[in-house]
């Protein structure tokens, strides 16, 4: 099984995000689908998320379900605003927070006013941490910020993530190891494609498909430096 059923919530929709972080949810799309669509049902009313959590986690939970497609309203992140309407100043001091609700501010749609709020507001707040902070963190802070999740390359998220989960107390050994088998085994393959591509004196519109989502035509420099 992807995830216990006694598991929290919250613990599985973190863990489907580590999965699918990690480069390898496409082995277990219907695993996650299932598991994703059952916490959906069971903890959303009318497009409200009705879960009490942490920053962290609710916005983690947010984006994960419109990366999914599941219909989810943003009016959750209200309860972390003052009574002016502004998102309270102290969240500041949360890195983990603000770098995730960063992330999910990235899934607005149109009129999606509060997650334009939260793009700003986390925007100046993390670049004002990063130049304060350790450089491990600024430069975890410094690639977030450059890098919006839902538009980057697939494999260089993953191997990017794959440095950073390593070194999480909290980490799957197991599901480390087959992420970093998978990576490995991917990365190969895209080796020979190329080198046969090479060989053969194709051009690049004659690329399979799957090289040419993980390159892109803005992205060819850094394609290469994932796949060699």
């Amino acid at each position: 099984m992807l995830v216990s059923k006694t598991e929290m919530p919250l613990t599985k929709v973190k863990l489907i995000d580590s999965i699918c972080r990690l480069g390898v949810g496409y082995h277990f799309e219907k695993e996650i689908d299932e598991v994703l669509q059952h916490i959906h049902k069971s903890y959303v009313e009318n497009g409200e998320i009705t879960l009490e959590d942490s920053l962290c986690s609710l916005a983690m939970l947010f984006r994960v379900f419109r990366q999914q497609g599941l219909h989810v309203s943003p009016n959750v992140f209200n309860k972390f605003k003052d009574k002016q309407g502004n998102f309270n100043e102290n969240l500041s001091t949360d890195v983990e927070g603000m770098l995730s609700l960063y992330e999910a501010s990235h899934m607005m749609v149109h009129e999606d006013d509060i997650l334009e709020e939260a793009l700003n507001f986390t925007s100046t707040h993390l670049e004002s941490i990063a130049s304060q902070s350790s450089p491990s963190l600024a430069a975890q802070i410094e690639y977030t910020l450059k890098q919006a999740l839902h538009k980057n390359i697939p494999r260089l998220e993953a191997r990017h993530y794959i440095s950073i989960y390593e070194k999480d107390p909290t980490c799957d050994e197991v599901l480390l190891t087959f992420a970093k088998l998978d990576f490995n085994l991917l990365q190969s393959l895209h080796q020979k494609e190329f080198g046969n591509i090479s060989k053969c004196g194709r051009s690049w519109t004659s690329l399979p498909n799957y090289l040419m989502q993980e390159i892109g035509s803005r992205n060819v420099a850094l394609g290469f430096d994932c796949i060699f």
